[in-house]
């Protein structure tokens, strides 16, 4: 298959992007992170972004599940917000 790698997005934590690629491994798609190694040599946010990428025709399907997964993150943190401001 001669399908080219196309970057999903770029983090400036490398923990972050680390979880990015395994929420697309549970879902099956297989991807890549570079520039993880010199994040952590040069732990500069400006200087250090790693890329997640994956296979072009499963960037669709990748970017909807990242989507969806950033939503139920945004919500869940807002949940724990809201508990806060109860106590």
């Amino acid at each position: 298959m001669d399908d080219k790698l196309v970057t999903m997005a770029q983090y400036t934590n490398p923990a972050e992007a680390s979880l990015a690629k395994q929420i697309l491994a549970d879902f099956g798609i297989e991807s890549v992170l570079t520039g993880e190694n010199f994040s952590v040599i040069y732990p500069v946010p400006s200087l250090a972004n790693v890329e997640l990428q994956v296979l072009q025709c499963e960037a669709k399907r990748a970017r909807e599940i990242l989507e969806s997964n950033k939503k139920s993150a945004n919500a869940w943190r807002c949940l724990g917000q809201d508990k806060l401001k109860e106590q």
